[in-house]
């Protein structure tokens, strides 16, 4: 991995010429008073440096003669460790992540400016971490002021997931492995959790061996609050309670996946409790399933992003013409957006280091990003009926046996040389083979 790290950087650096980028570290955050949550490192810094530890920076100069990756990290302290862990270190920052040169992290404020002083321009992002902004505003503030007597220095201050982010769209080998383990973890917890969809378990038992089953395979954990979802439960998109006991003739939808090296899997499937579809959970499940079936078509290298998206939207909003729900053509409710008390989410978003990965999902104002081998992305299309749903303005209501079905089918797909691979083909979705239980 030391290689795959240098590597990411070296092709960040060839964008950055005679520029400096700053990249912090996540801080810790407390749970409660003296008690800080796991720690889990920024993206952005893990990418390119693989440390693990807060209260880091690292700088990438690649102007620089002798130092072109510099890392500032927290010394080893015998005293603060036995509290909160062994630390890396200064000499083996160098050792094992390859930094040209590293520092402890209170002389930060000393050894920056020989790394920014001959930068023509400045790269950071400003994020939660209020104080370390106003060092690197100060700092870079002081050079300003100096460049009418020196003639040199960083004039201007962007912000680098310009440069970055398009590096992470599309993933290495490297990446797809731990991408692939991730997903198998969690497509082998949706088989677990498939067989326990029973009446009379609670939905966060099977939150809970899902759950265990992911540190059991060597995973991190869960890559989002686990949705274990029942009932009505389905029709909140963002349903974490999981406190429901399943009953028969509920339909369970589960939106859960493995973290595995800080790589993620996302994965939902909609099962039956009990073993069978109802007639109306059957209607919207394959209309669901349609179109997302025609939504995945439309991946391959140098279709536009958005494809995915309206392909999906439009299967969905003439199955809820044709169910009754909507009155009207497709097109102008599409336009007029009365499809949203049913569907109200995007069908797509990268996938990656985060769950919600960077990456544009447009050029331009008009244009959207265009596919290319090597980017992961959901397909996630829904229909939520739920029990006190408003219908739009001028369309019909919705019949009682309708209202409490929550649907969704969501994969993780890669776009491949000659079109797409669906990784997470291993957890059954036909109607037929989910009923087979």
């Amino acid at each position: 991995m030391k290689d795959e790290y240098r590597q990411r950087r070296e092709r960040l650096m060839a964008k950055m010429a005679k520029s400096t980028a700053i990249f912090r570290s996540a801080s810790l955050a407390v749970m409660h008073r003296d008690v800080e949550h796991p720690f889990r490192q920024d993206s952005d810094f893990f990418y390119l440096t693989g440390f693990n530890e807060p209260e880091a920076v690292a700088v990438l100069a690649p102007h620089h003669e002798e130092h072109r990756f510099i890392l500032f990290v927290q010394p080893k302290e015998w005293e603060k460790e036995v509290w909160s862990g062994y630390r890396v270190g200064v000499e083996d920052a160098k050792a094992i992540y390859g930094a040209d040169e590293a520092y402890p992290i209170a002389e930060l404020g000393e050894k920056l400016p020989q790394y920014l002083s001959k930068a023509d321009r400045l790269y950071y992002h400003f994020g939660i971490d209020e104080p370390f902004n106003q060092t690197i505003l100060k700092q870079w503030q002081s050079l300003l002021r100096q460049y009418a007597k020196k003639g040199f220095g960083p004039t201007a201050l962007e912000d680098p997931m310009t440069l970055l982010h398009p590096l992470r769209l599309v993933k290495s080998e490297t990446e797809l492995e731990l991408m692939r383990k991730a997903i198998a973890i969690s497509v082998e917890a949706h088989h677990l959790a498939w067989d326990m969809a029973k009446p009379g378990i609670y939905e966060y038992e099977i939150q809970a061996e899902m759950e265990y089953l992911f540190r059991r395979r060597g995973g991190v954990g869960p890559a989002y609050p686990s949705i274990v979802a029942s009932g009505a439960n389905a029709c909140v998109l963002h349903y974490i309670e999981n406190s429901r006991a399943l009953e028969a003739g509920d339909l369970l939808l589960i939106d859960a996946g493995c973290s595995y090296g800080y790589y993620n899997g996302d994965i939902t499937r909609t099962y039956p409790v009990g073993g069978k579809y109802g007639m109306e959970q059957r209607v919207i499940y394959e209309i669901v399933l349609e179109a997302q079936r025609q939504a995945i078509a439309q991946i391959k290298p140098g279709n536009p992003f958005n494809a995915v998206h309206d392909t999906a939207l439009q299967v969905l909003v003439e199955g809820m013409i044709e169910l009754g729900f909507l009155v009207g053509e497709p097109d102008e409710l599409i336009k007029e957006e009365k499809y949203k008390p049913y569907y109200m989410h995007r069908t797509s978003h990268w996938l990656g280091l985060d769950v919600h990965d960077v990456g544009a999902y447009k050029q331009n104002e008009e244009e959207s990003q265009v596919l290319q081998p090597g980017q992961v992305l959901t397909v996630e299309p829904g229909m939520y009926i739920a029990p006190l749903v408003k219908p739009p303005e001028e369309q019909p209501e919705v019949p009682p046996q309708w209202r409490g079905i929550g649907i969704r089918i969501e994969d993780d797909v890669l776009v491949t040389e000659n079109g797409y691979e669906v990784l997470t083909a291993g957890i059954p979705k036909m109607p037929e083979e989910l009923e087979g239980k």
